[in-house]
């Protein structure tokens, strides 16, 4: 898999947790040849069991229409710790304590430790249009062209 298009997957995955009020969103890029069996590890935590199954539901909903499927969902029913793997990453979807159980973040210390705005794309570069004068100037959006008909 393309290293971009894994990033864009970790960041619908994280944006799946914030969009359902995760708390204590934490991203661990795994270092080669740790041991670790994936390449990102992304971990919250819910307040209830029902918050935490919706985090890991949202995730699952977010990725399939990207296409992109978990290999393995572990933990679901008991909602305390859900694992959903994605092979090339793993969200863990914790109750406040399971995670202070666990501690993923201190077992996998050396891990590196990475903002959602490190996963983002850098963004493109605006076109940039030249005047007569042959001055630069910032791209500005066109209007749509409309017929004169009002829409109903």
């Amino acid at each position: 898999m393309k290293k971009n298009d894994l990033k864009r997957q970790v960041a619908a995955a994280i944006q799946a947790c914030l969009d359902k009020k995760a708390e204590e969103l934490s991203i661990l890029e795994m270092e080669k040849g740790s041991g670790a069996f994936t390449d990102y590890f992304v971990l919250c935590s819910g307040t209830n069991p029902r918050q935490v199954q919706a985090i890991a539901d949202e995730v699952e909903l977010r990725l399939k229409t990207a296409g992109v499927y978990p290999a393995h969902v572990e933990g679901y029913k008991q909602g305390e710790w859900i694992l959903v793997d994605y092979t090339d990453f793993v969200v863990h979807v914790f109750s406040e304590k399971a995670r202070k159980f666990y501690d993923l973040e201190r077992l996998w210390k050396t891990a590196k430790r990475l903002e959602p705005s490190e996963l983002e794309s850098k963004p493109r570069s605006k076109p940039v249009r030249e005047t007569k004068v042959g001055k630069k100037m910032k791209a500005t959006p066109r209007k749509a062209v409309t017929s004169g008909r009002k829409r109903a």
